[in-house]
């Protein structure tokens, strides 16, 4: 572990005894219930669910020779390979000009938005991966549009080759904004801790593609993430809901992990196969997975979603979610109503992650490669319900098992999710 004492003498034996910060606020044991802390927690994210109705409200329209015509076609989960076929056949029919594309899009509008916290979690917890918010919009017109990061993202997938060929292939592109932190276990002090994990925040934004093979039932999902690290903006959203709850500030996010902002990236690869169970009320598939940049790793993963299902088995997500990111899963699942459980496990070998190694800027605290741990063990069980307007609530408990090796950071991660999504 590497710790660097930044800090001048005055700020460095400046009191911590006392029960009043800097700022003047004087903090109190937590006493609002889970319910209030909650609607504070969607109070602020009330502008951004307000933008994303507002803006993916109206109808999408195709035009053919007969005019403008709207666009709902939803397509629905079997685990028979034949009738996806001929469901297919069936839709291009229906819409000649779609089929003229040499690239089908999906034609599905939806957004979601996801809350991660560790309130979420039975018990007192308020460490490690701490929060996280993200929306997240997949539509059609995302191919084109110009806040996208498409141009990059179809540049690496021509350079490694990851096309689909298939007749009866389909392709989904959406967009996510976010951000999420981790801090140590005593966020009290404002002197950084070399026997904890740092400090350390992102703010990204990150465009996905994703191509189906409906004949194989199987997909290559691709998604170039570009953010920021170490900027102050995530740890005083942090403390602005910790003054609302009545939970002790987060005093340490001087010492944060790139402190005062620096360029980061990311580029994930995943390949999805479902495997048939012969079963309409279970689902089960295995996810191979590689990504470079702020997080390199591989991994595998099995995952399941039981109970009345009406949905694509693409749509549906959670094995890619990597801490904050993708937790909004994909919301384009049409208008059905379906409700089940869902979980599963992943097993990952990790080669760099610059939340508790550092990037390129100085930092107080981090750790050396060898001082984690680089095989882990990811799992998670939620449930969702959907309704027939086309929104649907999931919650989700995620947790993996203890990057660091020893010392006061070693322990395992624990975390909750709110989503909500809509389907336009």
């Amino acid at each position: 572990m590497v710790f660097d004492k930044k800090q001048d003498d005055q700020s460095f034996f400046r009191k911590i005894t006392t029960n009043i910060d800097e700022t003047g606020y004087e903090p109190r044991e937590p006493h609002l219930t889970f319910v209030q802390q909650l609607l504070i927690h969607i109070g602020l994210l009330a502008p951004l669910l307000a933008y994303a109705h507002i803006g993916f409200s109206q109808p999408l329209t195709a035009t053919n020779d007969d005019g403008p015509t709207e666009i709902a076609t939803v397509v629905r989960n079997r685990p028979h390979t034949d009738w996806m076929q001929l469901a297919r056949q069936i839709d291009d029919e229906k819409m000649p000009w779609s089929s003229i594309h040499a690239k089908p899009i999906s034609q599905q509008r939806s957004w979601a938005l996801a809350l991660d916290n560790d309130v979420f979690v039975p018990g007192n917890r308020d460490q490690d991966y701490t929060y996280g918010i993200n929306l997240t919009q997949t539509s059609p017109e995302l191919v084109n549009a110009k806040v996208t990061l498409n141009r990059p993202l179809l540049a690496l997938d021509n350079l490694f080759g990851l096309h689909t060929q298939a007749l009866s292939r389909e392709e989904r592109y959406s967009r996510e904004l976010g951000a999420f932190a981790f801090t140590p276990e005593d966020i009290s002090i404002s002197q950084a801790n070399a026997g904890d994990r740092p400090y350390a925040s992102l703010i990204y934004f990150s465009s996905a593609r994703e191509q189906i093979d409906w004949s194989t039932n199987s997909a290559i999902k691709t998604t170039l993430t570009l953010g920021l690290l170490g900027t102050d903006l995530v740890g005083r959203i942090q403390n602005e809901i910790h003054k609302y709850t009545g939970s002790t500030p987060a005093r340490g996010w001087e010492n944060q992990i790139s402190d005062g902002g620096e360029l980061t990236a990311r580029y994930q690869v995943a390949y999805q196969q479902q495997l048939d169970t012969g079963r309409a009320d279970f689902e089960l598939k295995s996810t191979t997975q590689v990504s470079a940049g702020y997080l390199t790793e591989a991994s595998w993963g099995l995952s399941f979603r039981k109970g009345t299902i009406n949905s694509p088995w693409s749509s549906f997500n959670p094995d890619l979610t990597s801490y904050g990111e993708k937790a909004s899963f994909d919301g384009s699942t049409g208008k059905v109503i379906e409700h089940y459980f869902w979980g599963g496990v992943a097993f990952k070998a990790r080669a760099y992650n610059a939340f508790m190694e550092g990037q390129f800027r100085d930092s107080v605290v981090t750790y050396e490669r060898n001082q984690l741990n680089s095989l882990l063990v990811e799992a998670w069980l939620g449930y969702t319900i959907g309704f027939g307007n086309g929104y649907r609530i999931s919650y989700v408990l995620r947790g993996h098992t203890s990057e660091v090796r020893e010392g006061d950071g070693k322990r395992d991660l624990l975390w909750g999710s709110l989503i909500l999504a809509r389907a336009i």
